[in-house]
């Protein structure tokens, strides 16, 4: 018996690849690999399963039973991430303020599955989601994972953290005979022991990361965009917790004050960073901060800001004087030499838009080049992803997308995604 298995084994070995396992072959014009800022010529990426085996330069034989992609004509990239979308809504005006009161988990689940797909066939095949409403987009996660539902690998923070009557407190605007009472569960804390218990309630229920709204905001029904509306005590709390359960945080943060504090507190990434000014971005590249731009989402505001009954009357000003300041806070950060990660907040804009935010970073002075590195090595980076996402080298997770023209010399190709394969399968072609 032990006779025949070496047998067995030693003439197995010998077969060629092809015949022990086929294999999908994409013959790409061209190749942004992210491993440099530089296209190659044409090469071969060869996919086994879920995972890039090989890349080799030139278009090589395909072998009987393995599948050829042929995308000669076209430049392959990575795999696009998007590290701040909002699934499960979408910004339509007044009456987005009402579905708060009209809608179920069942809504905003359909809806977190439908902007998905929409967001997978832009071509970006991982997010990080940075709130929900009921856990929508932890279930959601969970269904694309098991292949049951389509959309972007999925690291979502569940339910945003906020202070009472801050920017993430659901209850702002209601009525106080309708307003529901609100703690730590539902993402609304005050005083450390509340900020440890929202971060293990968050673990409880299946984040990946947490996300925290240290500031005011656009688009709550309150007075201030930029106020700090977390203490120090509650700020340390919160990394502290989230580091033991192996999450890192993000924070949502428009004012100087609230950015301060929650960089000295060791937060992973700060999204918009609408007054960041030089003090800000030294303190960010001492500690290795991340800046998450969504200047997408400001441009959003600021224009529909100039339509009269879009937003309620205590959002519009809010909107018409942040949303503007965003491209520029930018293209200082950019030129300082923070990291940058890239994001749009879509949902805020439409979801399956966002590559018109690379057109905003490059107007801002960044090189088209860095422009997709920060989609795509700099987002592996902060999610902790680099050793399997990021870049097309034999080893990483085959998420490939393709795109006619050259994203070098016209950044906005890349809002016209052609092919989309994540996971090595193919969901675009």
């Amino acid at each position: 018996m032990k006779t025949w298995l070496k047998t067995l084994a030693l003439t197995t070995a010998l077969l060629p690849v092809s015949l022990l396992q086929a294999a999908t072959i994409i013959h790409a014009g061209q190749a942004f690999t992210s491993t440099s800022e530089k296209l190659t010529g044409p090469i071969s990426i060869v996919v086994d399963g879920n995972t890039i085996t090989r890349v080799e330069k030139g278009h090589i034989t395909v072998g009987e039973g393995d599948t050829l992609v042929d995308l000669s004509d076209s430049v392959v990239l990575p795999g696009l991430m998007d590290m701040h979308v909002h699934l499960s809504f979408q910004q339509g005006g007044t009456s987005s303020y009402l579905k708060r009161f009209t809608q179920n988990e069942a809504d905003y689940a359909l809806m977190a599955s439908h902007y998905a797909e929409k967001t997978l066939m832009a071509g970006f095949t991982t997010v990080r989601n940075l709130g929900d409403s009921y856990n929508e987009t932890v279930a959601l996660r969970n269904a694309i994972n098991r292949g049951i539902a389509t959309g972007p690998r999925i690291y979502t923070a569940a339910k945003s953290i906020a202070t009472t009557g801050g920017h993430a407190d659901p209850t702002n605007g209601m009525a106080k005979r309708i307003s529901p009472h609100v703690g730590p569960e539902q993402g609304v804390i005050n005083g450390v022991d509340e900020a440890r218990q929202a971060i293990r309630q968050r673990y409880k229920d299946g984040a990946d990361t947490i996300k925290i709204t240290a500031t005011g905001g656009v688009l709550s029904v309150a007075k201030s965009g930029q106020n700090p509306q977390f203490m120090d005590d509650e700020l340390t709390a919160i990394v502290e917790t989230a580091r033991d359960y192996g999450m890192k945080v993000a924070v949502h943060a428009h004012g100087k004050e609230g950015m301060i504090r929650a960089i000295k507190a060791g937060v992973a990434s700060i999204e918009h960073g609408t007054y960041m000014d030089k003090e800000v971005m030294k303190l960010m590249k001492k500690h290795g901060t991340y800046y998450v731009p969504t200047i997408l989402a400001g441009n959003f505001v600021a224009e529909k800001a100039k339509i009269d009954g879009y937003f309620p009357d205590i959002v519009r000003p809010k909107a018409a004087a942040i949303g503007p300041l965003i491209q520029a806070t930018f293209g200082k950060a950019y030129k300082a030499g923070v990291n940058i990660a890239f994001g749009t907040d879509s949902g805020v804009s439409a979801h399956g838009d966002n590559a018109q935010e690379f057109a905003l970073m490059v107007e801002a002075g960044m090189p088209p080049a860095e422009a997709i590195l920060s989609a795509t090595v700099n987002t592996a980076k902060l999610l902790d992803v680099e050793e399997t996402l990021g870049t097309l080298e034999a080893g990483k997770l085959a998420d490939i997308i393709a795109v006619k023209g050259n994203p070098l010399t016209d950044i906005s190709v890349l809002e016209h995604v052609q092919f989309v394969m994540k996971d090595g399968k193919i969901y675009k072609q």
